[in-house]
């Protein structure tokens, strides 16, 4: 939304939206929440269940606790929300900068292992504009990040790409390359129905590390398994992989708490990396400017002009 002088404004959601569901890694029922929030507030998780002064968590990028298998967000009561990437990527993905998300446990509710319940309920109760104006990170210098065989950078752009690579061995899954454009309504179009994957060969590695507790495949992710897709019912794309791995990125970039205007570029890359990417951006002298959204700055902003019509069915 824009004010009459130009500027864009920010948005909240018009009204509250609930979630009921289980934790992919915990296992434990959850019931979740998005209310509207007030200008400047940001996007903040509220513990219900947790019985100490301190339940807010910020989603910043600065509060990622860990990210091996999900991003974790933690404060400094020691208070945290794991899983958050796929309803930050909703959120960011249809324009909302403001909103408190209250959850009666651990973890954000998988759903069916993508973004488009979010998405969906988000469309349902409508898109607030606020009477304040909000600010985009532009990306100013090259910044880059690598672990191993693994990379992700950050440059500038004057809207935001997301370019993503990925190699498996599984002959299901093998190279596959996207490169998107994130303006308007690209993200909810192209990859808010891309759902969480996984090896066969991982599982069992992973529910010994205690994860993967509440994983179904079909139901909330997909599995994959040397040439096949275990998973009843198939795939949704083709390229499925690499599109919820650029689903995961856009929720892990929401971090930084404003649209991000520049181009993220990632090989093998996963929540730690993107993480780790962050905090060398913030920490890098002339990296980034904070620039006020005016009218010409909105055609590129994620979520404007958002449409039904772009939900897949």
């Amino acid at each position: 939304m824009k004010a009459d002088t130009g500027i864009v404004l920010q948005n909240t959601i018009r009204s509250s939206v609930e979630f009921d569901g289980i934790g992919l890694h915990s296992g434990s029922v959850v019931r979740m929440s998005i209310h509207p929030a007030p200008i400047n507030n940001g996007i903040w998780f509220h513990r219900t269940d947790v019985k100490q002064d301190d339940t807010m968590v910020p989603a910043l990028w600065n509060a990622v606790k860990r990210s091996s298998y999900c991003t974790v967000l933690e404060n400094d009561s020691g208070v945290t929300v794991s899983t958050v990437e796929h309803v930050m990527a909703a959120l960011f993905g249809c324009g909302i900068y403001n909103a408190i998300i209250e959850l009666n446990g651990p973890e954000v509710p998988i759903l069916d292992g993508s973004s488009l319940p979010f998405v969906q309920a988000i469309m349902v109760s409508g898109v607030l504009a606020q009477k304040q104006p909000i600010y985009a990170i532009k990306i100013m210098k090259t910044v880059q990040v690598k672990l191993k065989n693994a990379i992700a950078k950050l440059s500038p752009s004057d809207s935001l790409h997301i370019d993503f690579h990925i190699d498996f061995d599984d002959v299901a899954i093998g190279q596959q390359r996207k490169s998107l454009v994130m303006n308007n309504g690209a993200f909810v179009r192209e990859l808010s129905n891309s759902r969480t994957f996984c090896r066969q060969a991982d599982v069992p590695k992973m529910l010994e590390s205690g994860f993967v507790k509440g994983g179904c495949p079909g139901k909330n992710a997909v599995v994959f398994d040397g040439a096949e897709v275990v998973s009843p019912g198939g795939l949704r794309h083709l390229d499925e992989p690499v599109r919820h791995k650029m689903l995961d990125v856009l929720g892990d970039l929401a971090l930084v708490g404003a649209p991000i205007l520049g181009r993220y570029s990632g090989v093998r890359a996963g929540h730690a990396l993107t993480n780790k990417l962050l905090r060398t951006l913030f920490a890098t002298a002339g990296a980034t400017q904070t620039v006020l959204c005016d009218e010409a700055i909105v055609a590129r902003l994620l979520g404007v002009g958002l449409h039904w019509s772009e939900i897949p069915s």
